[in-house]
């Protein structure tokens, strides 16, 4: 059996999506206070920052990847306009997670909003859209915990229209001055504090060790490029700590 990452543990990557999902199980119903928490509310303004980037207009199609709790993918549904009639067509914004229980979280969230957006539980490696559906796709904080990054990117690729863009926002390497005190905080402060606040040490310790064993900017660009985007622009974001990969597709 071929084997991959698990954070720092080594496991048969036909396991992996299964412990990922129990991370995420676990950590659902208190996955927004967790990342305002240890974001010290960053995260809103690093997902912010990727909307404004995005720049989604009217009648625009949408794909959220491991959209989770659903805050990007209503921000989209806003700029689309879904449910607005327009002359550019109807807007649409489908949500996705691997996790069904992020997933109902999120929906929930976009119905209270009022927003009944179309919803799938689905893998990034498999995704069960046509080729070219998609203007904008989007993943963040997610890439890094799918088993075979290089043929979600090539998913991704090719859901999407020739021009289309994908952006991906996930945590990267930090300058080198930061390296240390990051090091600390998010490999020993993060686990004490989902212990404290989520009575969850374990998860949070995953996630820590998931973002060291995660692509650097450099080589997550190059294997944009390789899945067939052939512009990608990397914007570094609170000195590298997060970063926002913008890739045209060819």
């Amino acid at each position: 059996m071929a084997e991959t990452h698990f954070g720092y543990e080594t496991v048969d990557e036909a396991n992996k999506a299964a412990r990922v999902r129990g991370v995420f199980d676990s950590v659902a119903s208190r996955y927004d206070l967790m990342n305002d928490v240890l974001s010290m509310g960053l995260h809103r303004a690093w997902k912010a920052y990727a909307v404004a980037v995005a720049d989604v207009r009217p009648g625009q199609k949408v794909l959220d990847i491991a959209g989770g709790t659903g805050d990007l993918a209503l921000a989209f549904a806003k700029a689309a306009r879904v449910g607005e009639p327009h002359p550019a067509g109807p807007g649409e914004v489908w949500l996705t997670d691997i996790n069904e229980k992020m997933l109902r979280t999120g929906r929930d969230r976009l119905l209270d909003a009022g927003y009944a957006l179309p919803t799938a539980v689905c893998d990034a490696e498999k995704l069960p859209f046509a080729d070219g559906r998609f203007d904008l796709v989007s993943v963040a904080f997610g890439l890094r915990n799918m088993t075979h990054k290089d043929v979600a990117l090539a998913e991704m690729a090719r859901v999407l229209r020739p021009g289309g863009r994908l952006l991906v926002l996930e945590f990267s390497k930090p300058a080198g001055p930061l390296q240390a005190p990051y090091d600390f905080y998010s490999l020993k402060v993060m686990p004490l504090l989902g212990r404290l606040i989520a009575n969850d040490a374990e998860s949070y310790r995953y996630l820590a060790e998931s973002i060291r064993m995660h692509p650097d900017q450099g080589t997550l660009k190059a294997m944009m490029k390789a899945a067939g985007f052939g512009h990608v622009d990397v914007h570094n974001l609170a000195a590298g700590i997060v970063a926002l990969h913008v890739g045209i597709k060819c």
